[in-house]
């Protein structure tokens, strides 16, 4: 259902440290004049640990006003807490998205029943699509491979952003489920594809879309040739995005070199050192990006 380019959408702050809608909505509007294929806001990228819930729905309502149907928009509506998962799908599917992004419960480290029990039980609880995210390098849990199985059983659970960096993994998922499989890790989405990855959830696509776009159309037509080109072109931002610093704040950096947005990230979230910022604005340079 979901496939291609997606970007993780950051959330922009304004010199008082509040949302700034106007330009979210610009941001949103770059995107699909970009051709990008779906927009996923108040995700890790979008920095929703430190968004209020009021901030949170605020976002995602803004997002698919603006969007218009032209693109979908899966929010970021997962958390720790079952009941509050549940509360923020069922908001999500009220203001309009088309999809929910549902990330491993954090902090808690449910088991392997548990996870199936919370997943399962946001899926039954709000009839929407629901894709999987599996990222124990935030959340310190990770589904295996018979969770996920067990959890593509239930039908309105369609996809699965892959953030483990196991081709092992993904091979299963895609072996075993009809889960469509998404690269939670830009630099991987090359690799993923090749063992059945169908896209990508970008970061780098919030200062790049048209190349991410060009890497997955390349790659689910099936021309590696091209997608390997545009993987080695891109992939020093990549590293450089998820390597600097923790993820959003290279991002939010490199879009404020770029004019996009202003350079701010909420607490306990802290800004590049400035060697940090001689570092990136280099990379962005050697990518032709500045």
């Amino acid at each position: 259902m979901f496939t291609g380019s997606l970007v993780a959408l950051v959330t922009p702050f304004d010199v008082n440290g509040e949302v700034d809608y106007k330009v979210l909505r610009d941001l949103v509007e770059f995107q699909i004049e970009s051709g990008i294929d779906g927009l996923v806001p108040v995700g890790t990228t979008g920095e929703s640990p430190t968004l209020s819930h009021e901030e949170h729905g605020k976002v995602i309502k803004a997002v698919v006003e603006q969007a218009n149907g032209r693109v979908p928009v899966i929010a970021g509506t997962g958390s720790n807490a079952t009941r509050e998962a549940i509360e923020l799908t069922r908001h999500a599917k009220e203001v309009g998205v088309d999809g929910v992004l549902q990330v491993n419960p954090y902090y808690n480290k449910p088991t392997q029943e548990g996870l199936y029990q919370h997943f399962k039980s946001v899926a039954n609880a709000v009839d929407i699509p629901v894709v999987l995210y599996n990222i124990p390098g935030r959340c310190a849990v990770a589904m295996d491979g018979e969770t996920i199985t067990r959890l593509s059983e239930i039908s309105n659970i369609v996809a699965i952003k892959e953030a483990t960096g196991s081709l092992d993994l993904a091979s299963e998922i895609a072996m075993n489920t009809d889960l469509t499989i998404l690269s939670g890790d830009d630099s991987l989405t090359l690799p993923l594809a090749s063992v059945g990855g169908k896209g990508v959830i970008s970061v780098a696509a919030n200062i790049v879309p048209k190349d991410v776009k060009a890497l997955t159309d390349s790659l689910n037509s099936g021309d590696f040739t091209t997608a390997r080109a545009l993987h080695q072109k891109l992939f020093g931002l990549c590293k450089a995005m998820l390597g600097l610093s923790t993820n959003p704040i290279p991002i939010k950096a490199a879009m404020a070199m770029k004019g996009m947005i202003i350079e701010d990230v909420r607490l306990p979230m802290t800004p590049l050192t400035d060697a940090q910022k001689v570092t990136l604005r280099n990379v962005l340079e050697n990518c032709d990006i500045l």
